[in-house]
């Protein structure tokens, strides 16, 4: 589990906090009635004595209160901003981790909604409906002012708080089913859009355009239709709702006259009354949607709490020192999750610091699958990778990657600057990131770029070809001279320069005592390694050093290994002319 610990202390401040303004609230709702009760004070009491020094006292006592008044509701509204900056500072970067391991492990949950849920929350403590059951809680007190004034009084406006509230409840049941698919259609309409933006050249190339704008423009009709059909039942109830509480308001002003002509009731409780009924039905009016409000902040606390509780995080927190380079992989299975069939199936193997290894293997082989598990993303099924003896996946993350470089498959860059991709987005000294930048042989490169190293990339920035894309990926596997480094297929987007610069990058890291794992397709690197490991079907074909593979791979029955390995004889008759070359 993720932060558990945290998660259950940020729940217990977030409760304590609803606790103490519910204490504020009770006291806030008390001051509420200094109005109404100087009102009836005034008419009762000033209006009939003429007594000026009467009405100055109560005007003195009257302003006082609200200024309590107004120093407790900021009180209230500060707490409500310290909740929601408690869950920004403890809950963001927990969340993230468990959105990024989540998604590494394959789970179906959409793991960033989480990220946005917990801004919805944020969002929710600090707007007007989280107080909006805390107002409802006090209601009970001016009804029993309003009963104290005249029974009458509190029944007319109890029977009116049950009456707005059925009138929520019903907004709520026809409504509730048509929104939650207008937010659902939404939802989809806009990853729709974010598809389309990424697939922009495929679309635009094609010519697609017309038809995917024509099946948006379905998708946008049908969600508008829905929501159109939610708002106008929620307005319509809601318009009524608003008349209905003037309309009841209107009968306690008739009521208390009619008590008042036949003296049952003072003018001043009559004016007192009227504020009231108004305090004790504007809560219920702003139910339906503070009680929406409220669902949706659960819902999206659950979520949060599920991805938490439900993802696997368990990594070591002691940072480890520096390792020398002893890789060591020991009967290593891997399952995918949801998957029966193992991927690898018993890897054993073991290099040591300054090494070179090249694995090489048909498609679908395992070879992705093992560089994954070597830097440790992925937990193994059984068996380790062992680090100079201590576990891939369990070392601590930041200290792990400072001793180690990985260049995937297909090359990710964060948006930024090329120096903040190089660095992996630390404040790193600029001869550093210049350093790997000139191992990897892109400092040239980098420079005709039109800003450099402060050159930003990302979608709405200079966009890199995939080439420089891959070649800034090993600057950055490179940077801070790792002692592990993993490179999957790292020339697929190389031209021949490209290629010569990758093999001058892992002479060098290996001249410096670097173990380097490369997983190739094509041959031209294979020259560069110490030994090679041929995977097939997950388990080890052949294994050892260079020369002694390439033999063992030619000779009979090469014929058999040939035919069903065809990428791995082209690759041998490929090196071997290299070889020949360089000799």
């Amino acid at each position: 589990m993720i932060d558990n610990a945290l998660l259950r202390g940020t729940l217990r401040h977030l409760g304590k906090g609803m606790v103490f303004s519910a204490v504020l609230s009770c006291f806030i709702n008390l001051l509420m009635l200094i109005v109404p009760l100087y009102t009836m004070q005034v008419y009762d009491r000033v209006m009939t004595s003429r007594s000026t020094d009467t009405l100055v006292m109560l005007a003195i006592v009257a302003v006082g209160g609200l200024c309590v008044y107004a120093v407790l509701d900021y009180i209230r509204t500060k707490v409500f901003l310290i909740m929601s900056d408690m869950i920004a500072r403890r809950l963001n970067v927990p969340t993230l981790q468990a959105a990024v391991i989540d998604t590494l492990h394959g789970s179906q949950r959409n793991s960033t909604q989480a990220i946005r849920d917990l801004n919805d929350l944020r969002s929710f403590i600090t707007g007007g409906s989280i107080t909006v059951p805390l107002e409802v809680m006090w209601v009970p007190m001016f009804l029993v002012v309003l009963f104290l004034l005249h029974p009458i009084y509190g029944w007319l406006a109890l029977g009116a708080a049950i009456f707005l509230f059925l009138m929520s409840v019903l907004t709520d049941i026809l409504t509730r089913r048509p929104l939650a698919q207008a937010n659902e259609a939404a939802a989809r309409s806009f990853s729709d859009i974010a598809s389309t933006v990424r697939n922009a050249e495929v679309i635009e190339a094609m010519g697609m355009l017309p038809a995917v704008a024509k099946r948006w423009e379905r998708s946008q009709y049908h969600m508008i239709d829905l929501l159109n059909r939610g708002n106008t039942t929620s307005k319509a109830l809601s318009a009524a709702s608003r008349s209905i509480r003037l309309m009841l308001q209107l009968a306690m002003i008739s009521t208390a006259c009619l008590l008042v002509i036949n003296r049952e009731a003072s003018p001043g409780s009559a004016m007192a009354a009227g504020m009231l009924i108004g305090r004790v039905l504007h809560p219920f009016e702003l139910l339906i949607d503070g009680w929406r409000q409220w669902v949706f902040a659960l819902s999206a606390l659950n979520r949060v709490r599920g991805l938490l509780n439900g993802t696997k995080g368990r990594r070591e927190s002691m940072p480890l020192p520096r390792p020398e380079g002893r890789l060591t992989i020991d009967r290593l299975v891997y399952i995918p999750p949801g998957v029966e069939r193992p991927v690898l199936k018993g890897i054993s193997f073991s290099l040591e610091p300054g090494e070179t290894l090249g694995i090489i293997g048909p498609s679908a082989a395992g070879k992705s699958t093992l560089a994954r598990l070597l830097v440790g993303i992925w937990e193994p099924t059984a068996g380790g990778i062992y680090l100079d003896g201590h576990s891939t996946f369990l070392w601590e993350r930041e200290s792990f990657g400072h001793s180690v470089g990985y260049l995937p498959q297909n090359v990710s860059l964060l948006d930024g600057t090329i120096r903040d991709n190089i660095s992996r987005m630390t404040e790193a000294s600029p001869l550093d990131v210049v350093n790997a930048a000139k191992m990897a042989d892109v400092h040239e490169m980098i420079g005709r770029l039109p800003f450099g190293y402060d050159t930003t990339i990302g979608d709405a920035a200079y966009s890199l070809s995939g080439g420089q894309r891959q070649r800034i990926g090993l600057a950055r596997a490179l940077f801070g001279n790792p002692r592990l480094l993993v490179l999957d297929e790292p020339n697929s987007n190389l031209d021949s320069a490209g290629e010569q610069a990758l093999l001058h990058a892992i002479a060098k890291a290996k001249a410096a005592g670097t173990t380097v794992v490369l997983i190739a397709h094509r041959p031209s690197v294979v020259a560069a390694v110490d030994k090679l490991l041929v995977l097939k079907d997950g388990m080890i074909d052949q294994f050892g050093a260079r020369a002694d593979v390439l033999k063992a791979i030619a000779a009979p029955p090469g014929a058999r290994q040939v035919a069903t390995a065809p990428n791995v004889a082209r690759l041998v008759k490929s090196e071997q002319a290299i070889v020949g070359q360089a000799s």
